[in-house]
């Protein structure tokens, strides 16, 4: 009976595991699920600037003095051909204390993506602002990847009042650095880098894009090769907007006067080269800036509990109406 039951056992484990890497897809979702309800966000939709916007949720936090919460939401911007659910891990730490809130940004994600709507900065600054309207949010922290962080500073920028800090978690799109980076000579070399047509294409943009590669389970990483490949043609769309707008940032920054600044940037990064700490402190003598030894172009998946935790300081460093700098900034 008991041989009966061990091979029972072992056959449903092996079936399980068939399944698991022959239909990858039956698991994304549940583990998805999982990992959101770790750091307690739920996915939710909304109607908002002619797009059907999904984003995750934490709600806000139970008052305590032990939390100390804050009644200022952190709404988190990803980057290019990326998605809500990168901040998950970065955002455990931080939904104690604050609402948090990570939308797939309109064209990206699970949000809608419409072949006859702009996807440039202009376009994305005014879908922030419908956004946060649609959620009857007056003032947040903004803080964004690669093109998030351009978003949240351009909107910062536009609108003061509504944005209590800016951070970049990891490097902004749109800054010159003294020295190229990997992309940047691909870039000029007429290539779409961050546009995969083939797994080979995508394998290489993997490695771009980190310097060490978190553990994504089997199903969550196919299905991130499948929508990149399966949207390769409309992703080159958008990435053509965007290269229009290359150093967009460099020429706007030194406006990013008002909001408190927090700068994260990888040395590691092949995506943008941490010489931009250089240029980003020559516009923003005030902004704190940390680079992070090792880490590459997306910091809160490869260290996500490190770069949350200087967030946190950052943040709570505002509240208690202390200037936002780092012991051990640069260093």
């Amino acid at each position: 009976m008991k041989r009966t039951v061990l091979l029972a056992a072992t056959a449903l484990a092996l079936a399980a595991i068939a399944l698991y890497y022959s239909i990858p897809a039956l698991f994304k979702e549940p583990l998805l699920a999982l990992n959101r309800s770790l750091s307690g966000m739920e996915e939710k939709t909304i109607d908002a600037a002619m797009h059907t916007i999904h984003y995750l949720d934490s709600g806000a936090p139970a008052a305590s003095a032990e939390t100390g919460s804050d009644s200022t939401p952190v709404v988190l911007l990803h980057g290019i051909f990326a998605e809500k659910d990168h901040w998950v891990d970065f955002a455990r730490p931080l939904t104690d204390t604050y609402r948090v809130i990570s939308p797939d940004l309109p064209g990206f994600g699970e949000s809608t993506r419409h072949d006859n709507q702009p996807y440039d900065y202009a376009a994305h600054v005014t879908r922030l602002g419908a956004f946060m309207d649609a959620l009857g949010i007056q003032r947040a922290h903004l803080a964004g990847n690669s093109m998030g962080g351009t978003i949240a500073a351009l909107y910062a920028i536009e609108h003061p009042d509504r944005v209590a800090s800016v951070a970049f978690i990891g490097a902004p799109h749109g800054i010159r650095s003294p020295q190229q980076s990997t992309m940047d000579r691909l870039i000029d070399a007429g290539q779409r880098p961050l546009v995969a047509h083939d797994a080979k294409a995508f394998d290489a943009m993997m490695a771009l894009v980190f310097e060490k590669r978190p553990f994504l389970p089997y199903p969550i990483l196919a299905a991130t090769e499948h929508e990149a490949l399966r949207n390769a043609a409309s992703n080159e769309r958008l990435w053509d907007a965007q290269l229009k707008d290359r150093y967009l940032l460099d020429q706007q920054l030194a406006k990013l006067q008002q909001p408190p600044t927090l700068v994260l940037w990888g040395t590691s990064d092949r995506v943008f080269d941490v010489s931009g700490t250089q240029t980003v402190q020559s516009h923003l003598p005030q902004a704190r800036v940390d680079v992070l030894p090792g880490i590459g172009h997306l910091p809160m998946m490869e260290a996500p509990g490190d770069t949350a935790q200087r967030y946190a300081e950052f943040l709570g460093a505002l509240k208690r109406g202390i200037k936002a700098t780092h012991p051990d900034k640069n260093k």
